[in-house]
């Protein structure tokens, strides 16, 4: 059952050395935790539930020999498809690798994937900001380079503003993010496919 911070409801997360967190609890969270702690204990599940491993054959998408195991199965490190399945339309074809940009509530994710819909349909998100061209090298410095409002263990971000002049900058012209990505996906097929 959910709780909004005008319910008086804290959160219980404990904090090293401090104790309890205390700070308000997410409006409608289904766990008495702030925004900060749903977020690390996400990012958790997806760490210890997925475990990184060489493919027991090459993904049908991609060719990498790199997974991840989760409980229910492979997913492709590279392309994130379903190990064993042919999917159909661009990926199948070649993948465009790119930076999304989420934010939920006053926080930002930066994470990278080639199948961009799959990825961020598993994630909590209020809006995707932007896409960037560029696969886990690009990913890397972009968490390097706003490393000082992190939010330790995740791949989120306190929203400041050299994130979001970037984010603005990424997006000027673009009135939809995804109509881009596919725009993107449409010219690699062009030139590649």
């Amino acid at each position: 059952m959910g709780r909004t911070p005008s319910d008086g409801c804290r959160c219980r997360a404990l904090v090293d050395g401090e104790g309890p967190c205390a700070t308000p609890v997410e409006a409608a969270a289904p766990l008495g935790l702030c925004l900060t702690h749903l977020l690390e204990a996400h990012d958790w599940v997806d760490r210890e539930f997925g475990v990184t491993d060489v493919l027991p054959g090459p993904c049908l998408a991609c060719g990498s020999r790199l997974g991840v195991r989760y409980p229910s199965g492979w997913l492709c490190a590279v392309c994130e498809w379903r190990v064993g399945e042919l999917p159909d339309g661009p990926i199948a074809d070649g993948r465009v690798d790119v930076i999304y940009y989420l934010r939920y509530g006053d926080r930002i994710k930066i994470g990278t994937s080639a199948n961009p819909r799959q990825r961020v349909a598993s994630l909590p998100h209020d809006e995707v900001l932007a896409f960037e061209r560029g696969g886990r090298l690009l990913e890397q410095r972009r968490h390097a380079q706003f490393a000082e409002h992190r939010i330790a263990g995740t791949e989120w971000f306190e929203s400041h503003e050299a994130l979001v002049a970037h984010v603005a900058e990424l997006s000027e012209g673009v009135d939809d993010p995804w109509a881009q990505f596919d725009r993107w996906v449409s010219r690699h097929l062009a030139l590649h496919g």
